[in-house]
């Protein structure tokens, strides 16, 4: 199966409720704009925001921060990591993430996954959480008939019948921007195979990243590169304990759970040697770009962008030149 070279770097979220907090929330224009040009001055190579409908901390939609922050960067990658396309009718999706394709000048990367950890946001938009994985799969293939830039028919089990509608203008990149999946289940891994021209992943170590990979390959029907990506929850600190600390007290507000144990296995955490070993593990098991949600109070989350950039990056200079 073939990767890429190198590895690239990303940042997670754009704007999000401070964790742990008790204040208003009111994100702002000026603070987008500040992320945004911090992320491209640093070297980043792509920004990414999450999605929910309803989750435990306030959250926006993607597309609508990615159009915005579109406009402040010429160079980075913008992607959704990822997008639940079954809370949604596919066909208006469609349009926005072409238009979104266009407003990146084609540099959207449109991550998708099957979620299903929050069950009351299927309940909302009418969506039996079993059927997630199926309206996953069937909504992709009508994006893709929309995306194709001539008269688009479908008649599913989720979709349709529609007939020889036109979608204009189609996405800036030819087909649509690539579709990333994101999943940790057999099934899923089977439909990053069939499907996908990536996998994101989160919450794995990098032996259980490189099975998920083999997963793939070994049903992957196509010799078209895969690309491959991790979302890696990260904390900069003087020592590991600190940092875990830190890392756990974000994470469990932010999921609504004791999320101790699992930020001590998953998280990259420590001085910048230990988090650049982290990320080299990662590379090491096929992940080419690793895509950094820095934890810790939000304040703060300015300064580890920057740290990381000054003291991190410059360890992995060897990986980022492929």
């Amino acid at each position: 199966m073939k990767l890429a070279e190198g590895l690239a770097l990303g940042v997670q979220t754009v704007h999000r409720r401070t964790e742990p907090a008790d204040g208003p929330w009111r994100p702002g224009i000026d603070a987008l704009v500040a992320l945004t040009t911090l992320v491209d001055r640093c070297g980043y190579d792509s920004l990414w925001v999450g999605d929910h409908i309803a989750f435990p901390v306030a959250i926006l939609d993607p597309l609508l921060q990615l159009a915005q922050c579109a406009v402040v960067s010429r160079r980075l990658r913008f992607g959704t990591g990822v997008y639940l396309l079954a809370l949604r009718h596919p066909v208006p999706v469609a349009k926005q993430v072409a238009t979104l394709d266009h407003l990146t000048e084609g540099r959207l990367i449109f991550g998708v996954g099957a979620g299903g950890e929050f069950p009351k946001e299927y309940e909302a938009c009418g969506v039996p959480v079993a059927e997630r994985g199926a309206r996953l799969a069937e909504g992709v293939a009508v994006l893709r008939k929309l995306w194709s830039g001539t008269t688009a028919s479908h008649a599913g089990r989720f979709y349709g019948p529609f007939e020889d509608v036109p979608m204009a203008p189609p996405p800036r990149q030819p087909g649509g921007p690539p579709i990333w999946f994101g999943g940790r289940a057999a099934p899923a891994l089977r439909r990053c195979a069939r499907l996908g021209q990536g996998y994101l992943s989160y919450v794995v170590t990098p032996e259980q990243f490189a099975a998920h990979l083999a997963v793939i390959g070994a049903a992957r029907e196509t010799d078209a590169p895969l690309g491959t990506g991790h979302l890696l929850f990260t904390r900069l600190d003087e020592t590991r304990e600190l940092a875990l600390e830190r890392a756990a007290a974000t994470l469990s507000v932010r999921y609504g759970m004791d999320f101790r144990r699992a930020a001590d296995r998953y998280c990259a955490l420590g001085p910048p040697a230990s988090v650049a070993a982290s990320i080299r593990g990662f590379h090491q098991a096929g992940v080419r770009h690793v895509v950094l949600d820095f934890l810790g109070p939000y304040e703060e989350r300015e300064a580890q962008i920057a740290r990381f950039a000054a003291e991190v990056m410059p360890l992995l200079a060897d990986l980022r030149g492929g």
